[in-house]
């Protein structure tokens, strides 16, 4: 054993083996860390984007050549960043005052919602101005753009149309066009050779993205990116893509109803708390410039259950009307259906009026809807939303022309809602004569030339809102 001793020693001073370095896994997204590969970052969920790490430590950068000289702000040149109006007002509202030379925008919206409608417009308003459009379609053949371009009357010469999936093709029709604006329908169906993957990956998007938006800023050609969502209604693709272009807009609309909506959830150039509405119609996407109406309907005798508020969309003040029906229930399990409004909120006004109100609707089926397809998900609403229950259960008409609109708390008061004087304004605008605000609404409310043959009614809590209008007796 003794002789075996000396090996065993040497073998422990011996030279150390070094120990092999474990690979990193790291999200191109998030930036999360693990020690294995997984399909899904555990940090941000977002699929594909975990990779390998470089192993080799962290890297020195030396001092390299500059593109351009640091200026002083006050001698940075703005003109390059105003806006040129796209030719369709409403889009220019959300945009800020239209599209400004060298920006990257990305229109996200569901399939069928009018994404390639509306752009088709801009590119045909954008030529009838004089100006060279190029429209890139990864989706549909230049043939079946051209049909539609006939039906919606955007047929222009200086509108030039390729269909084209591959990314080296889309720049070698921008270097032989020149166009001063550039539409890619859609982001997710054009590749690049030199990328692995297929078109709509996140690798691809991502190179595509990015390529587009480096030519636009050379260039300063805007350019126009049409983007898909996923099912739950988030831009697919990887995160990135948000963050490399300068404007993202959402395009929003059910399919049941012909209004579409265009917010701004990004923008580097303007507010991102406006909305453009439009209505899809035989004959093309056709701007809204006061889409009230689309959301009151006329009566030709007073109806119990109805009251009209005003929400904000972005800026916006809109008149909304919602209608309630209240019937006694043949079930142990009164229904509960809303439509345009939330279920949940519905559920929390029907505890305020029966707690609050003394009109507990236990034993009865409600039903909660908006005229037009309207979605109201301004706090706002939820005053007019009880006086509908309330005058439904109740069966008793409102008086005529008069708008009301606080949001509701659990104690059953009636909070202040941003934005109020503007809301009036709007409701005098259009011929009502009534106006059923808070009583916190911070500096008075008065009938000036803003919102001229209007009374404004303070009301502190729903039970005094109903007895106002009549609907209750004071408590």
């Amino acid at each position: 054993m003794s002789a075996c001793s000396p090996s065993v020693t040497g073998m422990s001073k011996g030279p150390v083996t070094a120990r092999r370095h474990r690979p990193m896994f790291r999200c191109s997204e998030c930036g999360w860390e693990g020690a294995k590969w997984v399909g899904r970052c555990a940090e941000c969920q977002a699929w594909g984007t975990v990779d390998e790490a470089d192993a080799s430590g962290s890297v020195r950068t030396a001092a390299g050549p500059v593109s351009s000289a640091a200026v002083p702000i006050t001698d940075v040149a703005v003109e390059a960043t105003r806006a040129t109006p796209c030719g369709v007002g409403e889009l220019d509202r959300v945009l800020g005052g239209g599209l400004v030379k060298g920006a990257a925008v990305l229109l996200a919206g569901e399939p069928g919602v009018g994404k390639s409608t509306l752009l088709l417009e801009v590119a045909a308003a954008w030529a009838r101005a004089g100006r060279t459009t190029l429209y890139v379609t990864g989706e549909e053949s230049a043939a079946q753009v051209r049909m539609r371009a006939d039906r919606t009357d955007g047929v222009h010469p200086s509108l030039y149309l390729a269909a084209e999936t591959d990314l080296a093709a889309v720049l070698t029709h921008v270097e032989r066009v020149r166009p001063s604006l550039l539409i890619v329908d859609s982001v997710q169906t054009i590749a690049s050779d030199g990328v692995e993957g297929s078109a709509g990956g996140v690798t691809q998007v991502r190179e595509v993205a990015a390529t587009l938006t480096q030519i636009a800023k050379r260039t300063g050609i805007p350019t126009v990116l049409v983007g898909h969502v996923t099912k739950d209604g988030s831009i697919a693709g990887p995160r990135v893509l948000e963050h490399v272009v300068d404007v993202v807009l959402s395009f929003e609309g059910d399919k049941s109803s012909r209004l579409r909506l265009v917010r701004a959830v990004k923008n580097r150039f303007g507010p991102v708390d406006e909305v453009g509405c439009f209505e899809l119609s035989d004959g093309g996407i056709v701007e809204v410039a006061d889409p009230t109406g689309l959301f009151t309907s006329r009566h030709h005798e007073p109806v119990a259950g109805t009251c009209v508020t005003v929400t904000l969309e972005g800026r916006r003040p809109l008149l909304a009307e919602v209608q309630a029906l209240v019937l006694p229930t043949g079930s142990s399990s009164p229904r509960r259906s809303a439509s345009g409004v939330d279920a949940k909120r519905l559920d929390l006004l029907l505890a305020v009026l029966g707690r609050r109100a003394g009109l507990s609707m236990a034993h009865y089926d409600v039903y909660a809807s908006t005229v037009g397809g309207a979605r109201l998900v301004d706090p706002a609403a939820d005053l007019a939303i009880a006086v509908a229950l309330a005058s439904a259960a109740l069966d008793k008409v409102l008086a005529h022309r008069v708008v009301v609109m606080g949001e509701i708390g659990l104690a059953g008061e009636v909070r202040r809602i941003p934005s109020i004087h503007q809301r009036v304004a709007e409701a005098a605008r259009l011929g009502f004569t009534h106006a059923i605000v808070p009583s916190d609404h911070g500096p008075a409310i008065a009938t000036t030339s803003a919102a001229p043959g209007i009374v404004v009614l303070d009301v502190p809590d729903v039970s005094s809102a109903l007895a106002v209008l009549g609907l209750v007796q004071r408590r």
